[in-house]
């Protein structure tokens, strides 16, 4: 993905332009370092970059040893932010994430103990290996960004991420999340294996017994917060809208647009979805350098954005079908605007 303009745009001022390019002079550093410390997974890097641009919540998932927990840390560690590693276990408890009420004998009196949810960003590693009790814990953070302690309701700080990992459900000791806790997450990417020659490099990078070198800051919150507002004035056609919010919808009613998958769905995208995807989009446009979205951007999000919210039916999994594999006939099936 480019990150400068280096042409005008047909229906984008250049004053708008000129914006998008000095607002993200920081994301081509950040790509850089991250390369630094994450062999491949490009597409895995430009996901968590549209996350981070509309404040959304990032699920990744794949089988243990492919560097999700390090892509995480790692952006982490290049923005200028508070950060807290959460590692869940199937004995914890939600008090181990939200905090919880100390009794204090010299006060006579509950003192209000912070979790470690009190922090920029949150990575939630191996979110899946706690039972849901503690995974709902989150619930209230992620979605109100405040949490409730006995009483009393706290904001958590801004801007609040949560990036989670999690390992695939036929891994042993694993629990599915609560669908209300999923639907929380606007990006869902699964990561795969690297490629053979990627996997040479890793070797070389990582087989060593050299001291690992610890990324430093590259950007801080102030210029995030800039990018996050050009992003939100990125022009968003009605053809373009119109299509996504069909793309969605399609995930419910397919027949509506004639699409032959019905038997194959269960349970369709929330509006939630929509939003996410309208979203997403408008990040995937500004990586692009543009000032406008485009279909495009649609459809180079919406696996992501869709995959985690669409139930598919039991006849679908006799056939061997995925949600991915639904998801992916919708996006061909349907008219590109």
């Amino acid at each position: 993905m480019k990150t400068n303009t280096t042409s005008p745009q047909p229906g984008v001022p250049p004053e708008f332009a000129q914006q998008i390019e000095e607002s993200s002079v920081w994301i081509h550093p950040l790509r850089s370092e991250i390369s630094k410390h994450l062999i491949g997974q490009t597409g895995l890097v430009d996901r968590l970059l549209i996350a981070l641009l509309v404040k959304g919540h990032i699920l990744l998932e794949g089988v243990p040893g492919l560097a999700k927990t390090l892509a995480l840390k790692t952006l982490a560690s290049l923005v200028n932010a508070d950060f807290r590693r959460i590692q869940f276990t199937p004995d914890m408890l939600p008090a181990d994430i939200v905090g919880t009420q100390i009794f204090d004998p010299k006060s006579s009196s509950f003192e209000v103990k912070h979790g470690p949810v009190f922090a920029n960003f949150i990575l939630a590693d191996e979110i899946n290996r706690a039972p849901a009790k503690v995974q709902s814990a989150l619930l209230e953070a992620m979605q109100e960004k405040q949490v409730t302690i006995g009483e009393h309701t706290f904001p958590l700080p801004r801007p609040f991420l949560v990036m989670a990992t999690q390992n695939p459900l036929e891994q042993e000791g694993t629990y599915p999340l609560p669908e209300a806790q999923v639907d929380r997450f606007m990006l869902k990417v699964v990561v795969d294996y690297p490629s053979l020659e990627e996997e040479l490099r890793v070797v070389d990078l990582a087989a060593t017994t050299n001291e690992i070198i610890e990324p430093k800051p590259v950007v801080n919150l102030d210029a995030i917060a800039l990018s996050r507002e050009v992003v939100n004035s990125l022009y968003l056609d009605d053809k373009v809208k119109r299509y996504l919010v069909t793309l969605v919808h399609a995930t419910r009613n397919p027949d509506d647009f004639g699409l032959n998958l019905q038997p194959y769905l269960r349970v369709g995208a929330s509006p939630r979805a929509s939003i996410s995807l309208a979203l997403a989009g408008k990040a995937h446009a500004y990586l692009e350098g543009r000032g406008y979205v485009t279909p495009h951007d649609i459809k180079s999000i919406a696996m992501d954005v869709l995959r985690h919210r669409v139930t598919i039916s039991y006849e679908a999994e006799a056939e061997g079908l995925t949600s991915e594999a639904v998801i992916e006939r919708i996006l061909e099936q349907l008219p590109v605007p």
